[in-house]
């Protein structure tokens, strides 16, 4: 049977809905193309002169101002293409790998553009005869577009220093997601410089035109997948509030309709960004887990008042229509490589996997779920779980309290307590998904037990 979204998603039969194509993109082909690419550039650059004159101090660090520039602004093309949103990318390798990708070509183009600016002025200061702070004046002042250049640099200092983790324990979603939007700023004011000054463009008309070209592949990619895409999914399936259900203390329920819904590609693991229009807050983008499994006629967004935006959707008005990104993510059954499988959520992380525990295939004892929570008051769909184990013969352990307390292990996901609850872990794929410290420790404690890498599946993002 099939339920309406007038209140809790108990057990059903599942419709066959539309499911996302399936990408698969090997690392080592994408790190070879865009080490392939990298060495074009560099053979570009010598072509045109631009090792000659490394016999002089002026001439070595000049070389290396145009290097580093060169290959700073290759990663921030780079990091636009991870920022696209693009399919392909996410699915083969998952939001875990893609931030960690994401942070260290950051902070890669930060220093590569750093390192040129210093050098750069350095050389031509040694060239001209003056002082650094005199030669610093003298490109700011009289260089096109070098003082653009420099608010750029700004800009893509800013997003760093954001990204860093003291500094994003401090940040709300908003703000950071807010700041991060001013990269696209910052590559605009630093394009103008190098297509002006920058030496590949104008000494070789070949290097201008592959720059200029891979511009707008870039440009291409972010018009495509991040407006393009959502605008098309949200006019085709015009997705509003249909109603607002209380889950637990501070966790509410956004039910989703729409039209044809049985035709939104989308598995369960996965999340969509969600704009909801309101008059406050159609300018805020907030990332949900699916929190049922999809069924064609409503989705399920659960949402937890983490003290930011959230809040405000504790109350969001029924009939709101909603703009969303996605869906994206890999925490999906596509990754499952064992015929078992192990469920490990904490706290609100329970979202994805509870919609998982409803729809991968298994049978009689092949899906066991680790649900961790502080409070009894915490555990998030209990009764909807509990029922969906009944019906799918599957195993669920609640484990519950304060680390360290009397009656909970100073470790209850440890290597020992992992082995105890699920014996034959070793031959299950595992699906993770919480804070990041529990996540961090599980993974840990897998890695001892033996699990391999490829049977451990996180994703992991602000809900």
């Amino acid at each position: 049977m099939t339920h309406s979204p007038a209140g809790s998603a108990a057990p059903r039969t599942l419709r066959r809905v539309t499911r996302p194509r399936t990408w698969s993109l090997r690392a080592t082909d994408v790190v070879a193309l865009l080490v392939g690419n990298g060495v074009l550039i560099a053979a570009m650059w010598v072509r045109h002169g631009g090792s000659s004159g490394l016999d002089t101090a002026a001439g070595f660090l000049t070389a290396v101002g145009q290097l580093t520039a060169l290959f700073g602004t290759y990663l921030v093309l780079i990091e636009l293409v991870l920022m696209s949103r693009s399919p392909w990318l996410e699915q083969s390798f998952g939001m875990d790998r893609l931030a960690a990708a994401h942070r260290w070509v950051g902070f890669g183009c930060v220093w590569l553009l750093g390192i040129h600016a210093v050098t750069t002025t350095i050389g031509y200061g040694l060239g001209d005869g003056q002082t650094v702070v005199g030669e610093a004046w003298t490109l700011v002042t009289t260089y096109p577009f070098v003082l653009w250049a420099v608010a750029g640099f700004a800009l893509f200092v800013a997003v760093a220093i954001s990204s860093m983790r003291a500094a994003r324990r401090r940040l709300s979603y908003e703000t950071w997601h807010g700041i991060h939007l001013y990269a696209y700023l910052a590559v605009a004011l630093t394009f103008a410089h190098q297509l002006v000054v920058g030496a590949d463009f104008t000494d070789d008309p070949m290097a201008r035109l592959y720059w200029i070209g891979m511009y707008l592949l870039t440009v291409a990619a972010i018009l495509v997948f991040r407006f393009g895409q959502p605008i098309r999914t949200s006019l085709r399936h015009r997705l509003r509030v249909a109603n607002v259900v209380r889950e637990g203390p501070g966790v509410v329920s956004i039910y989703l309709t729409g039209r044809d819904l049985d035709r939104l590609a989308i598995r369960s693991g996965q999340y969509l960004v969600c704009r909801f229009l309101a008059s406050d807050g159609w300018w805020r983008a907030h990332p949900f887990s699916i929190s049922a499994a999809p069924n064609g006629e409503w989705l399920r967004l659960t949402v937890k008042d983490l003290g930011d935006d959230s809040a405000r959707l504790q109350d969001v008005p029924l009939g709101t229509p909603v703009y969303v990104e996605g869906p994206y993510g890999a925490l999906t059954g596509a990754r499952r490589t064992k015929s078992r499988v192990l469920l490990v959520a904490g706290g609100i992380g329970i979202t994805p996997l509870r919609a998982l525990l409803e729809e991968l295939p298994g049978r009689h004892g092949d899906l066991t779920l680790i649900y961790r929570a502080r409070r009894e008051a915490d555990l998030v769909f209990r009764a909807e779980i509990d029922a969906i184990a009944r019906l799918r013969g599957a195993t669920v352990h609640y484990i519950v309290g304060q680390r360290g307390s009397w009656d909970l292990p100073a470790e209850p996901l440890g290597p020992e307590s992992l082995s105890t609850l699920v014996p034959d872990v070793v031959d299950r794929d595992v699906f993770l998904c919480g804070p990041t410290p529990m996540m961090d420790a599980t993974q840990r404690s897998l890695r001892v037990l033996g699990v391999a890498a490829e049977q451990i599946h996180t994703e992991r993002f602000v809900y």
